[in-house]
């Protein structure tokens, strides 16, 4: 580590500022980039292509409310982030997470700790 004089530190806090400022625009930037990711509007066959379905099992998963969905006049719309959402709320627990979801719940009513 290197030794600083107390004449340096205008110098080097100069240079922090100037390095967290670089790092704060590129922060701002990538926060820029996965809010728009994520508000990327598709269309039923965008949709489709990106969940590797049919367009006529997307208009029956609409039809049930089974997808979310955004309807504009005649149009369907749909957001990727909450299709990738929708893609994530349906995964299935391996069996040592709902035996240590169990055993939580055990020991949180177990009463003769």
């Amino acid at each position: 580590m290197k030794l600083y004089r107390f004449e340096d530190l205008p110098d080097i806090i100069g240079e922090l500022l100037l390095k967290m400022n670089s790092i704060e625009k590129l922060l701002q930037e990538n926060k820029v980039k996965t809010v728009d990711a994520d508000d990327d509007l598709l269309t039923i066959s965008e949709a489709a292509k990106l969940l590797k379905l049919s367009v006529a099992t997307i208009y029956t998963k609409v039809c049930r409310n089974e997808i979310p969905a955004n309807k504009q006049g005649k149009r369907l719309y749909f957001y990727r982030g909450e299709l990738l959402n929708w893609i994530k709320s349906g995964r299935i627990k391996t069996i040592a997470e709902i035996q240590l979801e169990t055993e939580a719940k055990f020991n949180s009513k177990n009463i003769y700790k």
